[in-house]
């Protein structure tokens, strides 16, 4: 059911990541006594926090040198420093052509699956319609698991045989997508991280395929799991480095990540986090707003 107070209602489902950091920040933060003890602990807390080293210190460094009266101007101020660095970047879903194509990767776990559906179930509320090209043809379980998604959000998945090359997955998923009339493709793919040199040259070939098709790709979406805190930024890197990522989707934030992952990613490789996923339910993906 939709929330009728979405504000409240994301609250609620970001009360496990924010009591995560919340106790120490909070009761660092009704202090009077602002000194250096109380600088250096706010730096240590967002560190904590995986937002990374370098925006950690430039935040408080920021907030520092406004000189701050009490702990609750000092909330106010890191607030408004930590927005500032998150803020200037396009978060829109970038769908050019027709079929647009949008390649989502990651390693298996991460919610990428589902979060290709909840995409497209969002995509089908603005009037687009989607299809899904099941190109993780290494697990019978991943195609399973999308089509019992694509069910829920009433969208077509394309898929191989299992084992089948899944460059040729996504191939059929465009060509299917260009008959039909559909606005956009949106194309799962593996995640094995014990083999990861074969995996990338998997998804090299994967994107070069559906380039050739479409001219160009709308968007490649990492899917990263909140939880995994800075081991984050190494497998951002590396896809990255592999496809080409244009955005990320941050998952698993309704439970106990403590989401300064956010920052880190976007200040250390200037990819914007795009979408967050706060629920396991079709809505429970939404589009990234810094201040809320």
């Amino acid at each position: 059911t939709a929330v009728k107070d979405p504000e409240r209602g994301l609250r609620s489902q970001l009360s496990r990541t924010r009591s995560a950091i919340g106790g120490t920040l909070g009761t660092l933060l009704r202090s009077d006594t602002l000194d250096d003890a109380f600088w250096d602990e706010l730096e240590e807390t967002l560190i904590a926090a995986d937002v990374g080293v370098g925006p950690s210190t430039t935040a408080v460094d920021d907030v520092r040198k406004q000189r701050p009266s009490d702990g609750e101007q000092a909330r106010q101020l890191l607030e408004e420093a930590l927005i500032s660095q998150l803020s200037g970047r396009d978060r829109s879903l970038h769908l050019e052509g027709r079929p647009a194509v949008v390649l989502v990767v990651g390693v298996n776990g991460t919610g990428k699956t589902t979060s290709i559906a909840k995409i497209a179930g969002l995509l089908g509320e603005n009037d687009q319609t989607a299809v899904l090209g099941a190109a993780d043809t290494f697990r019978a379980a991943a195609d399973e698991q999308l089509r019992t998604w694509a069910g829920r959000v009433g969208v077509e998945v394309i898929s191989g045989s299992p084992g089948s090359d899944p460059a040729s997955v996504a191939y059929d998923a465009y060509r299917s997508s260009e008959a039909s009339g559909a606005d956009v493709v949106l194309v799962d793919t593996a995640g094995r991280l014990h083999s990861k040199s074969n995996l990338m040259d998997e998804l090299g070939k994967v994107a070069r395929v559906l380039r050739r098709e479409a001219g160009e790709i709308g968007e490649v979406l990492l899917v990263l799991d909140g939880t995994t805190g800075q081991n984050g930024i190494g497998q951002a890197r590396s896809f990255a480095d592999s496809v080409g990522v244009t955005g990320i989707v941050l998952t698993k934030l309704d439970g106990t990540a403590k989401g300064g992952i956010a920052i880190a990613v976007e200040q250390e490789l200037n990819i914007p986090v795009k979408y967050i996923g706060v629920g396991e339910g079709v809505h429970d993906l939404v589009p990234f707003d810094p201040r809320t």
